[in-house]
């Protein structure tokens, strides 16, 4: 006797084994729905914590804040007392090229032929006028001049005749620039 199976073998092998892909597919969905919550928890926990981190050293650098405000007003103090103490230097060099310069000019004048009017110093500018007897005279003043450390770029703005007492002499007026000498730098010793 013959059996026939009339039971659809193919097809069921078939579908079990859809099932099984299925039932697969559907726990590789959960298992990566897990993964990612699971990944998803561990960065929300990572987040917190930073966040944490950053309140407190946000409260650690409010703490600072006093001292660096100290400090800065610190600083600024310290710049305002340097410049203070150049504007002071600044000063004492000028009154002394003031007083040098007047010394220069009075040594050098020839008291038996000249005069002077006025000196007029601003600034590193100095001009004076005068009265002498010749323009030799005023040359030989302005070469004179020429040999201080202090007094430098002599140049005759002007010279006329002017009468003085009935006599003809010659009135002068001179433009210089007036400067600290420079200083040589130290020498080096010799190395041996």
């Amino acid at each position: 006797m013959l059996k026939i199976n009339l039971l659809p073998v193919r097809q069921l092998k078939k579908r079990a084994k859809a099932r099984k892909q299925l039932f697969g597919m559907f726990l590789l969905l959960i298992l990566v729905l897990a993964l990612s919550s699971a990944t998803g928890v561990l960065q929300a926990q990572k987040i917190s914590g930073l966040q944490t981190d950053i309140a407190a050293l946000q409260k650690e650098k409010d703490s600072y804040k006093p001292t660096l405000d100290k400090i800065a007003k610190l600083k600024k103090d310290r710049e305002e007392l340097v410049r203070k103490t150049e504007i002071i230097k600044q000063l004492k060099t000028d009154s002394s090229l003031t007083v040098h310069t007047l010394d220069e000019v009075a040594n050098r004048i020839d008291n038996q032929r000249m005069w002077l009017e006025s000196l007029n110093q601003q600034g590193s500018s100095l001009q004076l006028t005068g009265v002498a007897l010749d323009n030799q005279t005023i040359a030989q003043f302005m070469d004179n001049l020429k040999e201080s450390p202090f007094v430098q770029d002599i140049t005759l703005a002007g010279s006329s005749l002017k009468m003085v007492s009935g006599r003809s002499l010659k009135s002068f007026e001179l433009n210089c620039v007036v400067a600290q000498p420079v200083k040589a730098a130290p020498e080096k010793p010799a190395v041996q």
